[in-house]
C-alpha cells in the first residue's frame, strides 16, 4: 500500500522463437509484495505475470463494478469485497485447485467470514489495523513530552492539530476508514449506517481540516520516513515500513505506530477472482502460490503486515511475529472493531460528506 508502481512482464522463449507465455493479470495494492515472489511465480509456473497496482479501494471498486476489468486476481478490502460479492463481481473459488488453503488461520477465517460467508470467494492476504504513525521527537517537541501518542485526541482535537500543522499531518483518503474512526471517537457505533449519525462526524473533521496537509493513501509512508511530516493516520504496515525506511536511511527520524487507545479498525485485504477473469485457472495457481507458507511469510517479512496464513508464522522474522504493532496482543485484539459496507443510500451520503470535508468548503 505504498507509492512504488510496478508492472511486471516476462517473455519466455519457446524453442528457438520468443513468445509470450500464458498470462495471469494481478491488480494489487502498491508496494504490497516482495518483488522476488513475482519472479519466483513465473519461474515455477511458466506463466507470464502482469502485475499492476492501485492505492485506494475506490479505484479498484470503480473497475470491478463497471465490469470487464481484465484482471484475474484483485485485492479488495473486506467491506468492499462484501459489496462486490453482492453485485456478482466475483466467482466462487475452486478449493480443489487450492491445496495450500489448509494453511489458512481459523482465527482470521472466522472474522473474514463476516464479509465473505464461508470464505467462498476469497482468501486473506494481509490484515492489520488503522491507527496513528508519529515522528516521536517532532510531536513531543510540538506538544510536550507527556503527550499521549496513541490517542485520537492527537489528530481530532483542533488545539493539537493547529500545533502539529507546523510539522505536517496526513490523513488517509479513505472515508470507509476515517468516518468510522471519528464515530468511535465521539462515542457512536463506528459501524453505523444511519445517515444522521454519520453526519455527526462533519463538525469534528471540519474543525481539524485546516491543519491537514494532505489526504492520501500512500504518500504518507515516504513523507513520514523522510521527516517531511510528523503525523499520519494510516495503515499499520505502511507506517512500520516508514519506520524501517527511516532506520535504514539513518536519518535520525524516530517513527512509532500505535493502534488507537479508543479502539482501532481491523481491516482485511482479500484476494479474489473476478467473475469475468480471462484466466481463472492461472488465477487459482497464483492464489495457491501465495498460500504456500514460505511464500506468504516472505510477503509479510517484506511489507510488515500480519497475514491470515497460520502455517507461515514459523517462517516469519522475529521483528514481524514478535511486534505487537503487527500481531497485536489479546487485549488489543479485543479492542478492535470491524465495519460492514454502507447500503447505497448511505454510501451517497458518505461520498458527499467526504468530498465536502476534503475540500474544506
Amino acid at each position: 500500500m505504498t507509492i512504488k508502481t510496478l508492472t511486471m512482464t516476462a517473455v519466455i522463449a519457446l524453442g528457438t522463437s520468443a513468445a509470450f507465455a500464458e498470462e495471469v493479470r494481478v491488480y494489487n495494492w502498491s508496494d504490497y509484495i516482495d518483488e522476488e515472489l513475482l519472479s519466483k511465480f513465473e519461474e515455477e509456473t511458466g506463466l507470464t505475470l502482469i502485475y499492476d497496482v492501485f492505492d485506494s479501494n475506490e479505484v479498484l471498486e470503480t473497475k470491478m463494478l463497471a465490469g470487464g476489468s481484465g484482471y484475474d486476481v484483485v485485492v479488495p478490502s473486506g467491506t468492499f469485497l462484501q459489496r462486490q460479492i453482492q453485485a456478482g463481481a466475483f466467482q466462487e473459488l475452486d478449493m480443489a485447485k487450492l491445496p495450500n488453503a489448509v494453511n489458512l488461520w481459523d482465527v482470521i477465517q472466522e472474522r473474514t467470514a463476516g464479509y465473505d460467508p464461508n470464505n467462498a470467494y476469497s482468501i486473506n492476504y494481509m490484515w492489520g489495523t488503522t491507527g496513528i504513525g508519529v515522528n516521536v521527537d517532532k510531536v513531543k517537541e510540538v506538544l510536550g513530552d507527556d503527550v499521549a501518542l496513541n490517542s485520537m485526541d492527537l489528530v481530532l482535537k483542533p488545539e493539537n492539530m493547529e500545533k502539529l500543522a507546523s510539522c505536517g499531518v496526513h490523513f488517509l483518503d479513505a472515508p470507509a476508514e476515517m468516518i468510522p474512526m471519528t464515530l468511535q471517537y465521539i462515542g457512536e457505533d463506528p459501524d453505523s449506517h444511519d445517515p444522521e449519525v454519520i453526519k455527526k462526524v462533519e463538525d469534528v473533521l471540519t474543525s481539524v481540516r485546516p491543519y491537514i496537509q494532505k489526504f492520501h493513501s500512500s504518500e504518507y509512508i515516504n513523507a513520514l520516513a523522510n521527516g517531511d511530516i510528523c503525523v499520519a493516520v494510516g495503515w499499520s504496515g505502511d507506517i512500520l515500513q516508514a519506520r524501517d525506511r527511516a532506520v535504514e536511511a539513518d536519518n535520525g527520524v524516530n517513527i512509532e505506530y500505535h493502534p488507537f487507545a479508543e479502539g482501532s479498525l481491523m481491516w482485511f485485504d482479500q484476494m479474489a477472482i473476478p467473475a469475468d477473469a480471462p484466466n481463472p485457472d492461472g488465477a487459482h495457481k497464483f492464489l495457491n502460490f501465495i498460500l504456500d507458507a514460505n511464500n506468504m511469510a516472505a510477503a509479510s517479512n517484506y511489507v510488515y503486515y500480519a497475514n491470515g496464513n497460520k502455517a507461515s508464522q514459523e517462517f516469519l522474522e522475529e521483528d514481524v511475529i514478535g511486534d505487537p504493532a503487527i500481531y497485536p496482543d489479546e487485549a488489543t485484539m479485543q479492542n478492535l472493531y470491524i465495519t460492514t459496507p454502507y447500503p447505497a443510500k448511505t454510501q451517497r451520503v458518505v461520498t458527499r460528506l467526504w468530498t465536502k470535508i476534503k475540500s474544506g468548503t
